[in-house]
């Protein structure tokens, strides 16, 4: 996986620790150069760094999870399927004349299991980003979503998507090769197939753009990931008419995994490495493929109906609330 030869990037919370870790290091080189015993000196420094590092990462506010989110060194689709897949082969084109590289999608091997795969892709670079228009799908890409569905429904095999957008492109020309219909497409035919679907949300989920590919049996979550009807960026633009209210608009979305699946939308919350998933990419990978596995193991079990029975109610059940009158 690439993610593991990059340069570390530090993000703002996260600077007390690395500070501290810098003067660990500085010490240390001291202490060799001058021939100084201070083993116990550097012990007792590293247990202060773990119980900082600890006391960040257990009181991350929504903004900073968003963050983590958004990570420039957060494994993608792409870093996810090449890890956990025995072999892969991608699929590209919408059987219309285009492609899209926000959205990639293809067939492979999951412990020996055909699956298809797709999902949303960010560049790991300016270059890549602008190529693939920063995980914003076109038309064109959830078009060739919608192929790769009837492809997995037709073969039998299992359909895994991967979320990570900060929504669809809202262009004028993709509102001219119609997002709307394309999204509404797949919601659609998501609903109907007979396979079982496994969504997870692996970075950023935002808007209808993560919504296209995001109609499953379950679906599960990264612990610092986040989904949400609207980027805080946006929501705040609404509401305030002032997009740097986005940290209080974070707060008030609930757009966390823990509280998503408090309220019944998520399925299954999946723990990340200490400090991210960006931290150890190989660690995450093998955390999704064991959650994949066993998600997969329990929706075999049930028929195609039972699963669409399921699917249908799952949907219907979210945003279900008891309005209680006060007594006067």
């Amino acid at each position: 996986m690439a993610n593991t030869e990059r340069k570390p990037l530090y993000l703002d919370f996260e600077k007390p620790l690395v500070e501290l870790e810098s003067q660990i290091e500085k010490i240390r080189q001291l202490a060799t150069l001058n021939n100084l015993e201070i083993s116990e000196l550097i012990r007792s420094l590293q247990l202060r760094a773990l119980q900082l590092r600890q006391k960040i990462f257990r009181n991350l506010s929504p903004a900073q999870k968003l963050q983590l989110a958004r990570h420039p060194h957060r494994p993608t689709t792409l870093d996810y399927i090449q890890e956990i897949s025995d072999e892969w082969i991608e699929l590209c084109g919408d059987r219309l004349g285009l492609d899209n590289p926000a959205l990639v999608g293809g067939i492979g091997r999951l412990a020996g299991q055909p699956v298809v795969m797709l999902g949303h892709q960010k560049g790991r670079n300016i270059k890549e980003n602008i190529s693939r228009n920063f995980g914003m799908a076109a038309p064109a890409g959830y078009r060739k979503a919608s192929r790769l569905m009837e492809h997995a429904n037709r073969f039998k095999m299992p359909l895994l998507t991967f979320i990570d957008t900060p929504g669809a492109w809202a262009g004028i020309e993709a509102e001219h090769q119609g997002q709307g219909e394309a999204i509404a497409y797949n919601l659609r035919q998501m609903f109907k197939l007979d396979v079982p679907i496994i969504c997870t949300v692996i970075g950023e989920g935002s808007s209808g753009g993560a919504l296209g590919i995001g109609v499953g049996d379950l679906l599960l979550m990264f612990e610092y990931a986040v989904y949400t009807v609207a980027t805080p960026e946006a929501c705040a633009a609404i509401l305030w008419k002032d997009a740097s209210q986005g940290n209080q608009a974070a707060t008030a979305l609930k757009l966390t995994a823990q509280d998503l699946k408090n309220l019944g939308i998520i399925d299954r919350v999946l723990p990340e490495p200490f400090a991210g998933n960006h931290s150890a990419p190989l660690a995450a990978a093998k955390i999704l493929k064991q959650a994949l596995l066993e998600s997969l193991e329990k929706l075999t079990r049930l028929t195609a109906q039972q699963r669409r029975q399921l699917r249908y109610q799952k949907f219907r059940q979210i945003g279900v609330f008891t309005e209680i009158k006060k007594k006067r």
